[in-house]
């Protein structure tokens, strides 16, 4: 719930390989046979063993998958249905799909366009082609290079990234709020929708189009994509075509999805025409950029926790049996697809999903298409040795073990209370191994070995994990699956989900019996003709802990259904939602700071009085419960005022 679409999600490791020995001290060696010719004839009757199964097992309505080798489409299928109601099967020439952040790579080729022309600067301040002003960050302006590369530093925007109806302009939407930047430009991968949509508009500002003219002459046109567009509502002509979006095949069919920061994830387009796109960019930029341009953009990497995956200029890559492909993922709420190029081999697949299906389905089917296709057609015969002795090894992941929040966050809003859900919790398992929050296809816990200090490779799979030290402590951690968009941060320990999480939960239930206490005790009385023994002062701050106790439990189930209740449809994103947060931190910020007021002045007569252990037990409770529950609020933005997140 807390990562917002349009992203490639957060992928569990590789699937289990079946021929994957016992980790040994000597080291982990995985046999990998000789693949098969990479043929159409080949990787039909292999799509045909995986996807009709894949789709059906998780209630996937369609897909689309294409293959692309040698400048020429090798495949090109369509399975399952674009409408369930009609049966209309999935045709891979004319059936559009919403690729979602796969959007990103003709956002980005165009200002590598407009950079080949000498109208953009990868290492300018962005603000010389703006209208508006983007904030330095500890002095250091944001460049397109940033940009690119995912390092502008902005908080994560998520208002309006999806909704129904006729976005307002571009530059309007990047003008009405521009998110913080919560790191130093290139320093931090921290995935960012907003900072994509104002390279779309300066590719606006630059060329003298619209973003949507720039895309359909300069890129489209010249490659003969004729069933693509980025414009919301689609044209007229293309509708007719568009696949319905499901959240799993049995459902009903939902509204077209309009992406607010169009540049970021608004494409429809079909799996002939994403093919015709691969091709452009595996033949050194065919129509669409000039070979040196080409090479700059696909392999000029930033390092910043090696060995694992980078990004290069708008493609992360995925290193994997000693390819290294390119390539982007991208999400909405309905459809799920992933592009990846391995230019060594001077291959292209991509896969699009129109339904979420059960589980979180589409993030397995896409690792396991890609990883599956690397494993059959360029496979590598490896060895996972332990890089370091076994209590190294052992002090190494107990350092790992800890509480982590994503650089891809809300951090100045009150959706920074997303991090209360728990954080990314890495733990060991009772032999001392490492325990991630992510598992393989299977449902299981991987298994990590060592190979090089905080360096971790996944047994039995493709899957790396490092982490960077400060000050002889882990600061940093990430795994290839999203190191090139992300890393996992220690959180500073004043807003840890580590014990706040729970401390909010033992107060929200301290609080909750407190104020239940007062209608139950009162009918218990009634029952029995018992009299409430308190007067005067006594009697005032019983009922004022009572009420504002009541008050805090409300808030906070309050906050907790909005914000769901908005993560769980994007369509309220866009201000649906807007009185129930002003209501919450009104009323919020009365209860959590009139609770500690009331809580203290109720410990003072309870332990001046001549009260019982249990009532003067309770009166301690209760004050810590109202104070860490306002610690929280102020931690995490549910004391705020603005709907700006």
């Amino acid at each position: 719930m807390a990562l917002p679409a349009l992203a490639q999600p957060v992928q569990g490791p590789a699937p289990a390989n079946p021929v994957a020995a016992t980790p040994e001290a000597a080291g982990v060696p995985i046999p990998v046979p000789s693949g098969p010719t990479l043929t159409k004839a080949d990787v039909d009757s292999w799509l045909d063993g995986f996807m009709p199964y894949a789709l059906a097992r998780g209630a996937v309505a369609g897909a689309v998958v294409v293959v692309v080798k040698d400048g020429a489409v090798l495949t090109q299928r369509g399975f399952g249905y674009s409408d369930v109601e009609k049966r209309t099967p999935v045709d891979p020439e004319t059936t559009l799909f919403r690729p979602g952040s796969v959007s990103k790579l003709f956002t980005w080729t165009a200002v590598m366009q407009l950079v080949q022309e000498g109208k953009l600067d990868l290492d300018a301040d962005v603000n010389t082609y703006l209208d508006f002003k983007i904030p330095a960050r500890d002095g250091k302006p944001v460049t397109l290079r940033n940009i690119l590369t995912h390092t502008a530093g902005f908080e994560e925007q998520i208002r309006g990234l999806i909704s129904v109806g006729k976005p307002a302009p571009l530059g309007d939407l990047l003008k009405r709020w521009v998110p913080n930047r919560i790191f130093a430009p290139g320093t931090t991968p921290a995935y960012s929708n907003y900072a994509t949509a104002l390279a779309g508009y300066i590719v606006e500002r630059a060329s003298g189009m619209s973003f949507d003219d720039y895309i359909d002459q300069r890129i489209f046109a010249p490659l003969g994509m004729n069933h693509s567009s980025f414009r919301q509502p689609l044209p007229q002509r293309l509708q007719p075509l568009m696949s319905k979006g499901y959240a799993t095949a049995s459902g009903e069919p939902k509204p077209y999805e309009v992406i607010g920061l169009a540049p970021a994830g608004s494409l429809a387009a079909s799996g002939a025409d994403m093919a015709k796109f691969m091709i452009a960019h595996l033949s050194n930029g065919g129509p669409l950029l000039s070979p040196e341009t080409a090479k700059l953009m696909h392999t000029t990497t930033l390092t910043i926790l090696p060995p694992l995956n980078r990004m290069a200029l708008g493609f992360y890559e995925q290193q994997i049996n000693g390819q290294t492909a390119i390539g982007h993922g991208g999400d909405s709420q309905w459809f799920h697809s992933n592009l990846m190029l391995f230019p060594q081999e001077n291959v292209g697949i991509y896969i699009s999903m129109n339904s979420a299906g059960k589980e979180g389905v589409t993030s397995p089917i896409r690792s396991h298409l890609f990883e599956g296709f690397a494993d059959r057609y360029f496979p590598l015969e490896r060895t996972i040795t332990a890089g370091v002795d076994a209590k190294t090894a052992a002090e190494h992941a107990k350092m790992l073990a800890g509480t982590y929040i994503s650089s891809r966050r809300a951090e100045s809003s009150f959706m920074k209370a997303l991090d209360l859900a728990g954080g990314m919790k890495i733990a060991l398992d009772a032999k001392g191994n490492l325990v991630l929050p992510f598992k393989n296809t299977g449902g299981e816990d991987s298994k990590w070995v060592e190979t090089a200090p905080f360096v971790w490779e996944e047994v039995g799979g493709h899957g790396r994990l490092a982490a960077k030290l400060k000050d002889g402590k882990v600061d940093w951690v990430s795994i290839d699956a999203i190191s090139a968009i992300m890393m996992l941060q220690r959180p500073v320990w004043y807003a840890s989900p580590a014990w706040l999480s729970p401390g909010v939960i033992a107060g929200l239930v301290i609080l909750g019996l407190t104020a239940l206490s007062w209608p139950v005790g009162a009918v218990v009385r009634r029952r029995y003709g018992a009299r409430l023994a308190l007067v005067g002062k006594d009697l005032k701050v019983f009922r004022l802990v009572r009420g504002f106790a009541a008050a805090v439990t409300l808030v906070l189930i309050g906050w907790a259904t909005t914000i769901i209740t908005m993560m769980g449809d994007f369509s309220l994103l866009g201000g649906a939602m807007d009185w129930a947060v002003y209501l919450l931190q009104i009323v919020g910020t009365v209860a959590f700071i009139g609770m500690v007021a009331v809580a203290a002045w109720n410990l003072v007569l309870v332990w001046t009085g001549a009260r019982g252990w249990f009532s003067k037990l309770w009166s301690v409770l209760i004050l810590l419960a109202a104070i860490v529950i306002l610690w929280a609020a102020f931690a995490f933005h549910l004391i705020s005022f603005g709907v700006q997140f």
